[in-house]
């Protein structure tokens, strides 16, 4: 199973929870149903926030080589720089953040940080640039495209993902996908919470 598999196999298995945080009731599970701009902004920075951190602190924190420490690194600037477009400050770390901040051991940050973060961000960018356009704000919505197309490449994770050995690989798939579920599993409790089906209505 090479880099390309592994993220396939991740695609995959994650289809179904990536599809419903994608979904149209993502922004209203992301700022408690506070559909301003400015909350979902808020939610942006948050995100993006949480996930620099992590990966700036792995960047100094591994047992995976250089190759993997530049990963981390990189993607961790690109984070904050993308936070730092963002002009509401940020909250309370997000569940995916949090998570990230409990692992340990190379493999599994790679499949968290660098697999999962970004089909997870693909998602829930997806749902603001829909938001900014329904709003006739097509300046916002050109600003949230670009921080689409940067949050959600995958390069650094096929270069890290590269560097590891097969076993190491597996360790990333399964800590990607349950990585995925974290965040999942935040949508459907906040939707549960306010009494909305996390589940598309067919």
């Amino acid at each position: 199973m090479d880099a390309a598999d592994t993220i396939a196999a991740v695609e995959e298995a994650t289809t179904t929870e990536r599809s419903r945080i994608g979904s149209d009731k993502a922004l209203i599970a992301a700022t408690g149903a506070d559909l301003s701009a400015e909350a979902i902004w808020t939610a942006a920075a948050t995100r993006e926030a949480g996930v620099a951190d992590a990966l700036e602190s792995w960047a100094g924190d591994t047992a995976g080589g250089d190759a993997i420490a530049d990963a981390f690194d990189r993607a961790g600037r690109a984070a904050s720089e993308r936070a730092e477009r963002i002009d509401p400050a940020p909250g309370e770390p997000d569940a995916l953040s949090s998570h990230l901040d409990t692992l340990e051991g190379t493999p599994k940050r790679v499949g968290a940080g660098l697999v999962a973060v970004p089909l997870v961000l693909d998602r829930f960018y997806l749902q603001v640039v829909s938001f900014f356009v329904n709003e006739a704000d097509e300046s916002s919505a050109d600003v949230v495209r670009e921080l689409r197309s940067d949050a959600s490449d995958l390069d650094l994770a096929r270069e890290a993902l590269e560097a590891l050995d097969a076993s190491g690989r597996e360790q990333a798939r399964d800590a990607a996908v349950e990585a995925v579920g974290v965040a999942y599993e935040e949508y459907a409790s906040a939707l549960e919470s306010m009494g909305l089906d996390p589940k598309p209505v067919c």
